[in-house]
């Protein structure tokens, strides 16, 4: 990889207009000071890396479930998927990826499936790295039914800076592991709610890369 390619990202189309806007605030700024000005091409420059979209190489073994977010595992817990969705089910383990500001935002399909219910749900925008932000914040949850007709459930959650999540797919669609699906703009989180029994392979405070970290496998026993 060349110098060019490691600094240089492929952007995101939903970002272009943002970073237009930057930009045309940058030259507002420079007529008033270059001080200003120069702050406003380092906020420009950031609004181009938080719309980055690079490639990622997936895993292809059809047993896994790769992480949909970039950003860092802040919860493991037991928790019921959200009642949007109406799914006759108990506690799940809900693995909930927290996503800064500096973190990719592009959003990946964790497992191959169709995606059966879109929900979308009104709400706050505390603190994504909150528990209750899973209960409290703006979402939209995905239902993915898996190939052996087990379901995977993958909730976008609006941060406290976050306005806007934004899903690709409809109801219907058909997707591979690690296809895009979503970004949410500006600071946010990821729950995944595993199927029954299927045990995570991550910690609390572990690193997630959306598209390549392997977050469980579905061949793999609860462990107690």
């Amino acid at each position: 990889m060349s110098l060019v390619d490691a600094v240089i990202k492929p952007m995101h189309p939903e970002g272009r207009k943002f970073v237009a806007a930057f930009a045309a605030v940058t030259l507002l700024l420079f007529l008033i000071s270059n001080f200003l000005g120069w702050v406003g091409i380092g906020l420009t420059v950031w609004c181009y890396y938080f719309f980055r979209d690079p490639e990622r190489i997936t895993p292809r073994r059809a047993d896994l479930v790769i992480s949909p977010a970039d950003g860092i595992v802040s919860l493991i817990e037991k928790a019921t998927p959200p009642p949007e969705l109406e799914l006759e089910t108990g506690p799940l383990t809900r693995v909930s990826i927290f996503m800064n500001v500096f973190n990719c935002h592009v959003n990946r399909a964790p497992s191959e499936g169709r995606v059966r219910h879109i929900a979308y749900h009104p709400g706050k925008f505390l603190n994504a790295s909150l528990d209750k932000a899973s209960e409290d914040n703006e979402r939209n949850s995905l239902h993915f039914k898996l190939p052996d007709e087990r379901d995977l459930i993958v909730v976008q959650i609006a941060g406290l800076v976050a306005r806007r999540i934004v899903c690709f797919v409809k109801e219907g669609t058909f997707m591979e592991t690690g296809e895009r699906f979503g970004l949410i703009r500006f600071g946010s989180r990821v729950d995944v709610y595993l199927p029954n029994g299927v045990a995570p392979l991550v910690e609390v405070g572990q690193t997630m890369i959306a598209g390549e970290t392997v977050l469980a496998s579905l061949t793999s026993g609860h462990k107690e």
